[in-house]
């Protein structure tokens, strides 16, 4: 029969709630600025809709200031154990507001985005919504928490997809998106709830506990590992989880394809690591008595299919954004190799390579938006001759296309390396999956340089056309961003540390 509280034990409630909302300050903030966007989009009204994309860059990077002050407080689980705060999840939070702050300038110059002026209080906040999401979803300690997380992330992301009401294309794709986004929670939620079944705890410390003092039956905790797989494995966009990235990918805006295609992407691969790391063991005696299957070997073969899989099909593609989204498939199979290695150094080096590709990909999708502006047009052949009429857009382009293979100088080499200086690590047994990463990362070469081929060695269909002009800010953005690039693939000593600073957590456990 449920019973009241005492009073001395709802004071005990309040004082502790009390106590964690310190240590989530940035998640508040955050929310808060998501009730004033609604408010300034209803306030303002359709005239000064403008002035929400520099309101929202400012409170995020008002965000940032939250999460540095978490820098000096101590590692901590609170809110009776569903939320922790340490250094893997600051990463994420930096990561996260990062990406929200380039999904804002993405869409500040897509001049498709302009035409829907009279929703972009929703889309702005729907974007910091999905940075909520997504900063739970990293530093969640409990299955509940981690679920409601997802779903908040993946309703904001639905939304967001179809935000062009009106063009089929985009309401196709947020259909699509919603349909297999559905189908993935539930396995998500089935694999959770077998997970319970076997423990009856929900907190992934003491999950862990339970497992390996009473151990668990081999074939149930791989059908839940299956599960929890799949449902991640849909928000990280590997295979064979990845059906709806490339229709999604090239029918939702282009902002918010390259903010799924990183920010949620990064989200997946948190998630992944928090659960799998802290809460499943790997390598227990009841897995000898099914065909050495775990969790991890599962794994392997996802990431050897992702690599294979996104870059042969990436090769036939002639629309940008469709093939952009195919190499995101095979950048999740890299990703999962730095998992695979189950240490510190891999940890490091996913960190490292999240990094990296934050900078590449936003960067190639923000001159893509460029050049579509000036073109109209996502199609391959329609970049003949932009090298000459757009020169800096060309060039920067080109930087980060030779990232995303990963070839030096740039940051996207450092990121490839380390991940394979990881898993080499390990010895001989992953040589196959290092074998299959070099393969298909040449082949990547191949598609990639189509587009700085037509850029530079063809004559477009229009010679007389000048050169055309971006704007000022448009510029130095898209200078940023590819500097950057280059910077970090010299001076990658300070990421590096920082990526080793916020995997020390991980490397205790998986020590």
């Amino acid at each position: 029969m449920f019973e009241m509280p005492s009073g001395a034990e709802i004071q005990s409630i309040i004082s502790t709630l009390k106590s964690g909302a310190g240590y989530f300050l940035p998640e508040i903030y955050l929310s808060a600025l998501f009730l004033v966007l609604i408010a300034l989009d209803l306030l303002t009204g359709r005239k000064n809709s403008r002035l929400l994309g520099p309101v929202t860059i400012a409170g995020l990077l008002g965000g940032l200031y939250f999460v540095f002050q978490q820098q000096a407080m101590p590692d901590t689980q609170f809110f009776f154990g569903l939320y922790t705060l340490d250094r893997f999840g600051i990463f994420f939070k930096y990561f996260f507001i990062a990406s929200g702050i380039l999904a804002v300038l993405t869409t500040m110059v897509d001049d498709t985005m302009k035409k829907h002026e009279s929703g972009m209080g929703e889309y702005y906040a729907l974007t910091v919504a999905m940075v909520v999401g997504m900063m739970m979803m990293a530093s969640s300690n409990e299955l509940l928490m981690l679920f409601l997380a997802m779903e908040l992330v993946s309703l904001s992301a639905y939304a967001l997809t179809g935000y062009y009401k009106r063009e089929k294309r985009s309401s196709e794709a947020a259909l699509k998106y919603l349909v297999y986004g559905a189908v993935s929670s539930g396995m998500l939620l089935y694999g959770f709830s077998l997970i319970y079944g076997m423990t009856a705890e929900t907190n992934l410390i003491r999950i862990n506990m339970m497992l390996i003092a009473h151990g668990y039956d081999p074939l149930v905790m791989i059908l839940a590992s299956l599960l929890i797989i799949a449902g991640l494995g849909y928000k990280m966009g590997a295979v064979p989880f990845h059906f709806w990235s490339p229709d999604v990918y090239e029918g939702a805006p282009t902002p918010v394809t390259a903010y799924l295609s990183v920010a949620s992407k990064a989200a997946g691969f948190a998630m992944l690591m928090r659960f799998f790391y802290v809460a499943i063991p790997h390598g227990m005696t009841g897995y000898e008595d099914f065909l050495h299957i775990d969790w991890l070997m599962i794994l392997m073969v996802i990431s050897a299919a992702s690599m294979i899989y996104g870059n042969v099909v990436a090769i036939w593609q002639k629309n940008v954004k469709r093939l952009l989204a195919y190499s995101s498939i095979a950048h999740a199979g890299y990703l999962l190799l730095g998992i695979i290695t189950m240490n510190e150094l891999g940890v490091q080096a996913t960190l490292v390579y999240l990094a990296s590709y934050l900078l590449m990909n936003y960067g190639a999708f923000y001159v893509v938006i460029l050049i579509a502006n000036r073109t109209g047009s996502e199609n391959l052949d329609d970049y003949k001759g932009l090298g000459k009429k757009m020169p800096l857009a060309g060039a920067a382009l080109t930087v980060f296309l030779i990232s995303l293979v990963g070839l030096p100088p740039t940051f996207g080499f450092i990121g490839k390396l380390m991940i394979f200086s990881a898993l080499l690590s390990k010895g001989s047994v992953f040589m196959w999956l290092a074998l299959i990463g070099i393969l298909t990362s040449v082949i990547s070469l191949f598609y990639y340089m189509l587009i700085p081929l037509n850029m530079y060695l063809r004559e477009s269909e229009n010679p007389e056309e000048n050169v055309v002009e971006t704007g000022m800010g448009a510029k130095l953005v898209t200078a940023a961003l590819m500097i950057l690039t280059l910077y970090f693939g010299l001076f990658f000593q300070p990421i590096a540390n920082y990526a080793h600073y916020s995997s020390v957590l991980f490397g205790a456990i998986l020590n």
